[in-house]
């Protein structure tokens, strides 16, 4: 444990030392002092901005669609209707159905987006995977971009139709075509899409005469090579460690906050607030890294180009992390995710075991400078933090990548190459995790990590309906749950009812006659609670229950696509 008598500090010796030092070299021979070296460093920094800025103004703000102006900035998410309680009684919250055409633009790589809990489309319920609902062409006609269903993810839709790219996103312009009835699938362009056999009040299609992925291009892959190569140039003539840990931080994370992956706003002056906002704690956070870890890593370091590879490449590769590791089918680092995301077991035991080699190699080589029994010291205090978290009531611990980043970095305060990539991989996720996130907070409510899933709570039991007749249906609620303030009912995913109990706790009943004859309909059922400030809180919705064409009433277990 204490290693041996005459612990030796590593230290990396430089392969081809002559040839790793001559950048720095030429530096020294014609800007000999600091300050002249640090205004050729600022020099640097300003031209990159003012290159980053104008491409990336130009970028956002030299787009526009003829007749409908500049494009609405969407993120792979953005949909015009979230779901059935949000968009109130009817979905009047998310009018209007059947007009307002405007154009749009569409990030990159948005094929890949999918919902992250389970959620139901008519009798069938689908998770991980692309919330893209119809889109088949209607009467056979391949040129016919099809019909989507409201509460479509807009992005992931226009992929699928072919109006935006996903390697480079685009530009379109969306048509609201109000009630529709029929979604049929279809897997184009890499995306799956699911079919709804019922109408939806409000539905969209695509105008492909004025889509553009050449006007509206993506250009966070041209402005990341341009980036890459200045910082590849600075890692190899800058000899300082501070000076360039500093530089390469606040360059990487620009890069990630405004251009690579920022958090998402349709005002991209609003995005440029919120990475203002959070560079000041990133920052200090940054310098404590510096001073605590990395400098031990990259003091009295002459192999340049090991640290360009080494360090810089990896630290890439963590702060790209959404197309990276995100690649990993492990979505959220907590208990719910892993159990119910496919693949996300294997991946995970994958992932232990490499990081269990990898501790092993950093406990022998903190042995071998005779430091294992501090570093036995502070990991134990920060695993009983951890364990002390994850005893706090009512309340879930979430590692994020940021904070896992913090845990691993003390592991790496020695100069080997092993370090040099440990190191930079970890500095990237930190800028990463904080440029798109923010500091998301170790510990959340359940509701929170669930997303709009189950929670978990009571459900209504319904007793048999009233049908009269194949188009009419009625149903009385004589034993409702005393907890229950109310209830709610969706037909077709939409909120078509919603009632508050009497003061004698008495609920009307609800008829229901058929929209659409020949059309099936789905209900669920979902108990309403009063807030103590105010408002309503629906509780979990019932599986959905089918009202078949026949007017028979189908309980059959939903189909999970």
């Amino acid at each position: 444990m204490q290693g041996p008598p005459n612990p030796q500090k590593y230290h990396i010796t430089a392969w081809f030392r002559r040839g790793q030092t001559a950048p720095g070299r030429l530096i020294d021979r014609y800007f000999r002092t600091t300050k002249a070296k640090a205004a050729l460093l600022l020099a640097c920094l300003l031209l990159w901005s003012i290159a980053f800025l104008s491409i990336l103004h130009q970028s956002v703000a030299g787009q526009e669609i003829p007749g409908y102006g500049r494009p609405v900035k969407l993120s792979c998410e953005a949909r015009l209707w979230s779901n059935g309680t949000n968009c109130g009684l009817d979905g009047d919250a998310c009018r209007p159905f059947d007009q307002g055409a405007f154009a749009f633009r569409c990030p990159a790589s948005c094929a890949e987006a999918m919902v992250l809990e389970p959620y139901f489309i008519g009798p069938q319920e689908i998770n991980y995977k692309s919330l893209v609902i119809g889109g088949a062409p209607e009467g056979g006609n391949p040129a016919d971009h099809g019909v989507y269903r409201g509460d479509s993810a807009i992005c992931p839709a226009a992929v699928h139709a072919g109006i935006v790219s996903n390697a480079r996103g685009g530009c379109g312009v969306l048509q609201r075509t109000g009630e529709h009835s029929g979604f049929p699938a279809v897997d184009k362009n890499g995306v799956p899409s699911t079919d709804f056999p019922s109408n939806f009040p409000l539905s969209f299609t695509f105008d492909t005469e004025n889509a553009s992925a050449e006007r509206c291009t993506d250009l966070r892959w041209p402005l990341f090579t341009f980036t890459l190569v200045v910082t590849t140039v600075l890692s190899l003539f800058i000899t300082s460690p501070a000076a360039f840990y500093s530089s390469i931080y606040f360059i990487i994370y620009f890069q990630v906050a405004l251009s690579s992956d920022p958090p998402y706003s349709p005002d991209y002056y609003e995005v440029v607030s919120i990475a203002l906002g959070r560079l000041l704690p990133c920052a200090f956070v940054g310098f404590a890294m510096y001073y605590f870890c990395v400098r031990y890593t990259l003091t009295d370091l002459e192999a340049h180009w090991d640290k360009t590879v080494l360090w810089l490449g990896p630290c890439w590769v963590g702060a790209l992390n959404t197309d990276t590791f995100d690649k990993i089918p492990i979505s959220r680092l907590t208990p719910h995710d892993i159990e119910q995301q496919p693949g996300a077991v294997p991946a995970l035991l994958i992932i232990i075991g490499v990081l269990v080699t990898i501790v092993l190699t950093q406990a022998l080589a903190f042995r071998n400078e005779g430091r294992m029994p501090r570093m036995l010291a502070l990991y134990g205090l920060l695993v009983g933090g951890v364990l002390a978290l994850i005893a706090v009531p009512n309340m879930n611990l979430r590692i994020h990548h940021y904070i896992l980043s913090l845990l691993f970095l003390p592991g790496t305060t020695m100069q080997t190459r092993p370090c040099l990539l440990y190191q930079g991989l970890l500095v990237g996720l930190f800028i990463n995790g904080i440029a798109r996130w923010g500091f998301d907070s170790i510990l959340q409510t359940p509701g929170h990590l669930l997303d709009g899933g189950q929670l978990g709570g009571i459900q209504p039991h319904i007793t048999p309906p009233v049908i009269p007749s194949a188009h009419n249906i009625s149903f009385s609620f004589p034993d409702l749950a005393p907890e229950a303030d109310g209830i709610s009912i969706l037909v077709n995913d939409v909120e078509r009812f919603h009632q508050l109990k009497a003061e004698d706790g008495h609920i009307a009943d609800f008829n229901w006659t058929r929209r659409r004859d020949g059309d099936p309909e789905f209900f669920r059922f979902g108990y309403i609670q009063l807030n103590a400030l105010g408002g309503v809180w629906y509780q979990d919705f019932t599986k959905p229950v089918t009202w078949d064409i026949q007017g028979g009433w189908n309980r059959s277990t939903p189909v999970v696509v």
